[in-house]
């Protein structure tokens, strides 16, 4: 299986949403279908049905997040020399060639993507247009509002 690049935040996270879904919501399920059990008739309880569909995305999650952490490379980008270089991890600084505005990404793994939080997966089309790259650098990326130059202003390994 492919390895999955990750920030150490990232890998935090997921630990984190892991614990929850095993220490507190999984016990939360059981005790909710023990109760529904406690109604009486299976076939037509609601509460019953409701709970084990609830207890199955739980464990869906819960094999989901293990496999990922099974199978991730977590990249610490603190702990590698700057050398202006874009690569996975680098907080990238812009300048919109056409409008000067000023946009700031750090690029991360698919599950730590948040566009609106400056998040940006490594798989995106801004990600892949900027690997690679280094500060001073004008790149041309296609973006689904269409083509946009930008030029690197600032990489940091943060």
């Amino acid at each position: 299986m492919q390895q999955i690049p990750m920030t150490v935040r990232g890998a935090e996270q997921l630990r984190e949403e892991l614990d929850f879904l095993k220490n507190t919501r999984r016990p939360e399920i059981i005790k909710a279908i023990a109760e529904a059990r406690e109604h009486g008739d299976l076939k037509e309880n609601a509460e019953y049905h409701a709970a084990r569909e609830q207890q199955g995305f739980c464990e869906g999650r819960i094999q989901e997040i293990e496999g990922k952490l099974a199978n991730c490379q977590i990249i610490d980008i603190t702990k590698l020399p700057n050398n202006g270089k874009v690569i996975f991890g680098t907080t990238v600084s812009l300048i919109n060639v056409k409008n000067d505005d000023e946009v700031t990404y750090k690029i991360v793994g698919d599950d730590e993507a948040d566009i609106k939080a400056g998040l940006i997966s490594v798989n995106s089309p801004i990600a892949r247009g900027l690997i690679g790259k280094e500060e001073g650098d004008t790149v041309a990326i296609q973006t689904p509002g269409g083509r946009i130059e930008f030029e690197i202003e600032k990489v940091e390994y943060k």
